[in-house]
């Protein structure tokens, strides 16, 4: 008797757990809902744009170094003993919020403290649990994880801005981190499993004869260190650093920028959301064309859309043409995270993934904590937000540069018919 797969593989719960850990994580909440928060706090503590913004800078930046530490542990002892107890850690720093002062070190110290923990909740330990239960069909299973963040972009905002008009900011935070209480932390407790291993599996689904012999499959990839020592490896970090820059800058600002050129506060809260809209179709577009078309041509055009809304809004569109450019900007931002994971599993496998998913978000972390201080910068030094979207815009090209030299792949799904599914069936047959 042949032995039957399942009618929905385990890994799609898998899939739906990561994206609804994403959507009510620390992505939508610290940093797709900043711009929402960004004028209460510039009036709440007297301060720049610029001071303001180093706020974010700070949380980017230890979110950065902590990335590779996680990717570590990760690698040693599995996500799910990352991200719970980073999850409940992440709650209890949102619900402190209620207790911070007037004074603008305290706000520092709590965004730092975003940082430090969301990492852990972040899409490197829910985009390595992922790529772990899937080859052939990995970029959907990725944008499908993303769509967690994209609907908390869509989402986090407009609460957001309901919250702060209703309640305060420091009420806003801390009634986020009882929502990641009550609804994502009993679901990934009851569904994450590291590991298709852990239930007899192989990835996609197929029957593992290791499930007859207790054996468990070693992940087949380049070591650290040679990843380490790999011109792709730094082409990729280059690339992911000028594009994280330049995404993270126009969407942190972006509805500062808007209600700058005439929009109302709410109609400035909208653009977050058409970015999170954006952010969900950069995902879902980039995961389902990551299995079918070359990755760095894909990385390329979410990119160049990202490149393009830069160049609109630098020369001064106002009105539905600046939110058409502000949707092409969250393209980009959308299908970088799918983009970074899956290149990282294609040139360098999944042995030592968690470490260079870590290294690589890291940059684009960090990126993204240059980017947006400079944008605030630029626009106390200026006035304006031109000078600082032009630096972006020739960025972005520079990047496409870059990912237009990537080589062919390493590790290649291999095709589904030379999956092992006959020799497994011969021998779970009795």
């Amino acid at each position: 008797m042949i032995s039957k797969r399942p009618k929905l593989f385990y890994g799609w719960w898998i899939v739906f757990t990561a994206a609804l850990g994403l959507c009510l994580g620390g992505p939508p909440i610290a940093v797709f809902s900043f711009g929402v928060f960004f004028k209460s706090l510039v009036h709440e503590f007297h301060a720049s744009r610029a001071a303001i913004s180093f706020a974010f800078t700070l949380h980017n930046v230890v979110g950065a170094i902590c990335a590779p530490l996680v990717g570590r542990l990760i690698d040693r002892y599995g996500a799910r003993r990352v991200i719970l107890p980073a999850t409940v850690a992440l709650a209890v720093i949102l619900i402190s919020a209620r207790a911070l002062g007037g004074s603008i070190w305290q706000f520092y110290l709590f965004y730092a403290g975003l940082g430090l923990i969301g990492i852990s909740t972040s899409p490197v330990p829910y985009g390595v649990v992922v790529s772990h239960w899937f080859n052939r069909r990995r970029g959907l299973a990725l944008g499908f994880m993303m769509m967690g963040v994209g609907l908390g972009g869509i989402l986090a905002p407009l609460l957001a801005q309901r919250l702060i008009a209703a309640f305060g900011w420091r009420m806003a935070y801390a009634m986020f981190g009882f929502l990641m209480l009550l609804i994502p932390l009993p679901v990934v407790a009851s569904l994450l499993r590291n590991d298709p291993a852990e239930r007899g599996l192989l990835p996609d689904g197929v029957p593992s004869p290791l499930r007859l012999s207790g054996g468990q499959p070693e992940s087949e990839g380049l070591t650290w260190h040679e990843i380490w020592h790999s011109p792709t490896f730094w082409l990729l970090i280059c690339a992911f650093f000028l594009t994280g820059a330049s995404a993270h800058a126009g969407v942190l600002h972006m509805p500062a920028l808007l209600s700058d050129r005439g929009l109302s506060p709410e109609r400035a809260a909208v653009a977050s959301s058409v970015i999170g809209l954006s952010l969900l179709a950069g995902r879902l577009g980039s995961g389902y064309l990551l299995d079918r078309i070359f990755a760095p041509r894909v990385a390329i055009f979410f990119f160049g859309a990202s490149a393009l809304g830069i160049a609109i809004l630098w020369m001064g569109s106002t009105g539905n043409i600046a939110l058409a450019a502000a949707f092409l900007v969250g393209l980009g931002m959308g299908a970088e995270s799918d983009i970074i994971a899956y290149l990282i599993s294609r040139y360098f496998g999944l042995r030592a993934f968690g470490t260079a998913f870590g290294h690589c978000f890291g940059a684009f972390m960090l990126a993204g904590a240059i980017g947006t201080l400079l944008m605030g910068a630029g626009y106390d030094w200026t006035h304006s937000y031109s000078v600082p979207l032009a630096w972006f815009f020739g960025a972005m090209v520079a990047a496409l540069g870059l990912l237009a030299r990537l080589g062919p792949y390493r590790y290649a799904a291999e095709p589904e018919e030379s999956r092992p599914s006959q020799v497994v069936q011969t021998a779970t047959s009795t």
